[in-house]
């Protein structure tokens, strides 16, 4: 009793002394970090600092914390799904230059301060850079003030000579040209990422200055009312959308102080499914039904319904419509739209390869089955292998592709968490490891074929049809096809007289890597069996179904030393699946 009352203390302390332990870990990985992010922010601003003399140039601060696409709209954090994303979301990521050169475009109002060169020649010779003065006007020798000031670009040169021709009348040349732009301050606020106060020129659109506040916050930011006010009245109005779908994007002349305005985001919808625009959608006043949104999300030419789900007057709502009938629709703010295509086919397409005499696809009625067609297929049957049909299924591959992702997905996590006693032993298994990741490479770029057999004893099974099935006609042959881990993979006559064994034989046996107890034998009609070959006798299928016929192929499989490799029964498994799924040997 007493020894019991000892130890137990004693291991009250060992327990205190790993608290100890971890809790001052965990402070130095926390002072570590904090050491780290202050590290950084200093970083940032240091940068930032030295960015700040340059005109025209977003600093790396700005493209640090500029991160629209990656922020989250109510839609999304109100359904959980972070996937989906505003339209547009990526316009400010890409694309839009922050730093460019100079331009004036012809709506580009003259403002104080805006270099014009005027030129003169005939009868009276001047050449000279003029400045727009606080007034608006510029001088010219000889004429005098000329008044420039708030004329578009386009129509300076008219402006200036006509001026000039009053005092010149005859044999004067004149040529103006506006040189540079006064650059002007623009406060860009509302839903932008970054907002504040940016220099740009008169001439530059809204979406430059917005690529310098950061792009257009997707949480809270309208990408379909934005405004310019000068004075606190609104002088022009834009919407992005109109640039995003159309391209069309109205040149404006900003002038010092005045303000571009980012409202915040008005009703949305979140459109999901068969639509080339899976966004989420900001929907005007007028635009609140069906038939709007399907401007903007561009469902597919076979979308046939779409379900919307969402909130009515406090309570959820779902429904099921057609396109027609979703067209007069009334959505509401935050609904969900799933397109989809719900119209089952009315005809089957299904192809005709191997040996036939006939066309190669045929349209046909579901109810319609294997013999009905095969009854419309012309064959030569001195050349086609009948009693060897099979299909080529799209369902079959899938599924073979989930069995066999499955396989290697259990490989993968058994060879990451097996337990090493030693450190010798932990090496063996990081060897080990090594090796099965490059088999699971290699076994992950299998493309299974979606064998359906359907023959069997001469008899074919008269089976339904699927959308997309690809029947297989076999040549008839008199090679037995012998590839996998043999020296000399090639093709060998058929002998009745011949065994197995003679056939390995004949293309120089097996490769030192192949398991020689033991090969898979692919029949022409698609079924596979393999074959003990010591005692030449079949497992996997009956000996009388599977002897060895004209047209079959042997695939000697790779061997799986258990000696060194510990996941011998699945990588076993998946060297079994891939000769059944895609007829080859992986080694």
């Amino acid at each position: 009793m007493m020894n019991k009352m000892i130890y137990f203390p004693k291991i009250l302390f060992v327990l205190f002394c790993f608290y100890i332990s971890n809790f001052s870990f965990a402070q130095d990985a926390s002072r570590a970090q904090d050491q780290l992010s202050a590290q950084q922010l200093r970083a940032l601003q240091a940068n930032q600092s030295n960015q700040s003399g340059q005109e025209n140039q977003s600093p790396d601060i700005d493209n640090f914390l500029q991160r629209p696409s990656q922020q989250l709209s109510p839609a999304q954090i109100r359904s959980g799904n972070t996937d989906t994303l505003p339209f547009g979301h990526n316009l400010f990521s890409n694309g839009i230059e922050s730093s460019r050169e100079s331009g004036i475009n012809p709506s580009y109002l003259v403002a104080p301060g805006d270099k014009i060169s005027v030129q003169l020649w005939g009868t009276v010779t001047f050449s000279s850079v003029l400045t727009v003065d606080t007034q608006g006007n510029i001088f010219v020798p000889n004429v005098g003030p000329i008044a420039v000031g708030n004329v578009p670009a386009s129509q300076l040169n008219s402006k200036v000579s006509g001026e000039i021709r009053k005092t010149y009348t005859k044999n004067v040349n004149i040529y103006i040209n506006l040189l540079t732009a006064t650059p002007v301050g623009v406060f860009v606020t509302g839903g932008v990422v970054q907002p504040g106060q940016y220099a740009g020129l008169a001439s530059d659109s809204i979406l430059h200055f917005l690529k310098r506040a950061g792009g257009i916050d997707s949480l809270r930011g309208s990408y379909r009312k934005i405004s310019i006010l000068r004075e606190n009245l609104e002088v022009k109005s834009f919407d992005l959308y109109d640039f995003l779908r159309f391209g069309r994007l109205d040149s404006f002349s900003f002038q010092d102080s005045d303000v571009l305005l980012v409202s915040e985001q008005g009703d949305i919808v979140t459109v999901e499914g068969a639509a080339k625009n899976p966004f989420i959608f900001e929907f005007l006043e007028n635009e609140n039904n069906g038939e709007q949104i399907l401007r903007y999300a561009l469902p597919f030419v076979e979308t046939s319904h779409v379900g919307v789900t969402g909130i009515r007057k406090g309570k959820p709502v779902s429904v099921y419509l057609s396109m027609d009938d979703f067209k007069s629709f009334e959505m509401g703010n935050g609904d969900k739209l799933l397109f989809n295509d719900d119209i089952r086919p009315q005809v089957l397409s299904v192809s005709v390869s191997g040996s036939y005499l006939g066309p190669s696809f045929y349209a046909i009625k579901p109810e319609v089955r294997l013999h009905d067609l095969l009854a419309q297929i012309e064959v030569d049957l001195d050349q086609a292998a009948i009693q060897s049909i099979y299909i080529k299924r799209r369902s079959v591959v899938e599924r073979q592709t989930e069995l066999l992702d499955e396989s290697i997905r259990r490989l993968e996590r058994s060879i990451y968490t097996a337990p090493a006693s030693s450190e010798g032993e932990a090496r063996i298994r990081l060897q080990e490891a090594e090796l099965i990741a490059q088999f699971i490479e290699r076994a992950k770029d299998v493309e299974p074929i979606g064998k359906v057999v359907v023959s069997r004893k001469d008899e074919v099974a008269n089976i339904r049809l699927e959308d997309g099935d690809e029947i297989v006609i076999p040549y008839q042959t008199d090679l037995i096809q012998v590839s996998g881990e043999v020296l000399i993979p090639q093709a060998v006559v058929f002998d009745e007289g011949m065994l197995l064994s003679d056939y390995i034989s004949s293309v120089g046996g097996f490769t030192e890597r192949a398991d020689d107890k033991q090969v898979a034998i692919i029949h022409a009609n698609g079924l596979v069996s393999f074959l003990d070959v010591n005692t030449s006798s079949y497992w996997f299928n009956n000996s009388s179904e599977v002897a060895l016929q004209p047209g079959d192929q042997i695939l000697a499989l790779p061997k799986v030393d258990n000696k060194i490799l510990q996941a011998v029964k699945d990588i076993t498994q998946i060297i079994f699946q891939i000769a059944v799924a895609a007829n080859v040997a992986v080694d």
